[in-house]
């Protein structure tokens, strides 16, 4: 009988494993593509498998690049259409919404493109949609591209556009819906009224493709959609976030010449950006990234020093919403952290502090941003690995691009298990997981850098796996030992 060498690298790999716990999932760095572009031209990547190619959204266009390499394949000029907020890929088909870039407050555009060409695609390809259309995304069938319409008055005051979500057949290319908020019931807590109507942000969609989450994020609010009556069900406040209690501290000050988180005696709006959603037993869970945000004009915020308010000292550099507060009853934006909740807004998981302490270990916590959101959670993205759900959260405002890693395999058990740190880049707006030739991938793009940065993600095996792997080969050993003398 002959037995096969056993590799040095799996045997250092067996007793290092019984040595010390693995991290149960690892990442690499692939390359980091630095665009020539001026100003904001990394925010929102797409992955189209067909080619193996990024398309990465920025102000002026898109760069789409070799997904293996890094290399730039072309850069599409967009600024024709419009400016440019967001692309989604499906099936070979391209979709980037435009706002008007003479008056944001008309109506807006999708434009498509084939992948393979990079080229308009043939027949109808572009579509008119709703005003300051944000944010762009096909149902998991690709039957359906859903539009977030934010409709952000120029003029507070002055006309508001009615923010909506657009609902296109992808097989017609034609608008079926615009589905609206006028009427719809509103439930949960923390609806915030911060002086326009409500402004669709970030879109997920459930697995069966019959349910979008739409966060509204000035109005601390998830929007539900029905996609076979195409309308709105309802808008679920999200409630607030109590920085008093234990493992929600903050860091409130800029300029108290420290970093330090400790407890505040003001609660914060969560106020989500980006959004996703995953099934479990059936269930689904929506995963939320609670940056914080006001008024395009600040008309809804102050420093607690410049208000009549009065409170703790240790705030007076806090920026809260002037239109929630009262004396002794204080509210900020944001939750400084991820949650999970389900399809109902019932919180089952907040991170609480962690992500800011996180960062703050990693000497990469910008002490200029703790009166205003602290690190901003912005970017999500998940990804089943390894039999494992994880959730990437990006962080837009640390001095080194940031990504924080959970597994939220539970739902109310989310753990976290890293940060993903990457020297040079500045400021991750979007975050895409994807699979190519059989490994896990997440691309980052970075708006402040105008980099893109792509990882190799891979499942690290448990301890356990290891111990059983060392065992398995002494077994080997032995019934060779055995076999040989018995022929002896």
């Amino acid at each position: 009988m002959h037995i096969k060498p056993i590799p040095a690298l799996l045997l250092g790999l067996a007793f290092s494993g019984m040595a010390q716990a693995a991290a149960p999932l690892s990442f690499s760095k692939v390359w980091t593509y630095a665009s020539p572009a001026a100003g904001f031209s990394a925010e929102i990547p797409a992955f189209d498998a067909a080619t193996g190619t990024l398309w990465v959204a920025g102000v002026s266009g898109v760069s789409v690049l070799n997904a293996t390499t890094g290399g730039l394949v072309q850069f599409i000029d967009t600024t024709g259409f419009g400016a440019i907020n967001s692309v989604a890929i499906h099936g070979g088909l391209a979709a980037m919404a435009f706002e008007s870039s003479v008056d944001r407050t008309a109506n807006g555009q999708v434009v498509l493109f084939d992948t393979a060409s990079r080229a308009l695609a043939s027949g109808i390809n572009q579509i008119s949609v709703g005003a300051l259309p944000d944010m762009a995304i096909f149902t998991p069938d690709g039957s359906k591209l859903l539009v977030a319409n934010e409709a952000t008055p120029t003029v507070y005051g002055g006309f508001d556009p009615a923010g909506s979500v657009s609902i296109i057949d992808v097989g017609s290319r034609s608008v079926t819906a615009t589905a609206g908020f006028v009427g719809v019931p509103t439930a949960g807590s923390g609806i915030r009224s911060p002086g326009m109507d409500f402004e669709p942000e970030y879109i997920a969609v459930n697995a069966a493709g019959t349910q979008a989450y739409v966060s509204l994020q000035e109005h601390n609010a998830i929007g539900v959609l029905d996609l076979g009556t195409q309308q709105f069900t309802s808008v679920i406040g999200l409630g607030t976030k109590d920085f008093s209690l234990p493992g929600n501290s903050i860091d409130p000050s800029n300029n108290d010449g420290k970093i330090e988180l400790r407890a505040a005696d003001v609660k914060g709006f969560y106020q989500p950006d980006a959004i996703a959603a995953y099934d479990v037993d059936g269930q689904t869970y929506l995963v939320r990234a609670n940056e914080g945000d006001t008024r395009e004009d600040d008309g809804d915020k102050e420093r607690l020093k410049n208000t009549a308010l009065g409170g703790p000292a240790d705030l007076a550099q806090l920026n809260i919403s002037t239109i929630d507060s009262s004396s002794g009853d204080l509210y900020t934006f944001g939750g400084r952290s991820f949650s999970i909740s389900d399809a109902n807004g019932n919180l089952v998981f907040d991170s609480g502090n962690t992500l800011d302490a996180e960062a703050i270990a990693r000497g990469i916590y910008a002490d200029g941003r703790s009166d205003d959101k602290g690190v901003e959670p912005e970017g999500v993205e998940l990804r089943m690995i390894g039999g494992r759900m994880y959730a990437f959260i990006g962080l837009e405002r640390t001095t080194k691009a940031a990504v924080a890693v959970y597994d939220i395999t539970d739902p109310a058990s989310a753990s976290f298990i890293d940060m993903i740190v990457t020297d040079g880049d500045v400021a991750p707006e979007g975050i895409k997981g994807f699979s190519m030739g059989g490994l896990d991938y997440l691309a980052i793009a970075n708006e402040v850098s105008n980099t893109t940065t792509i990882y190799q993600l891979a499942a690290v095996p448990e301890p356990e796996t290891y111990a059983m792997l060392l065992a398995g080969l002494g077994l080997v050993g032995f019934m060779a030992r055995r076999r040989n003398a018995q022929r002896i």
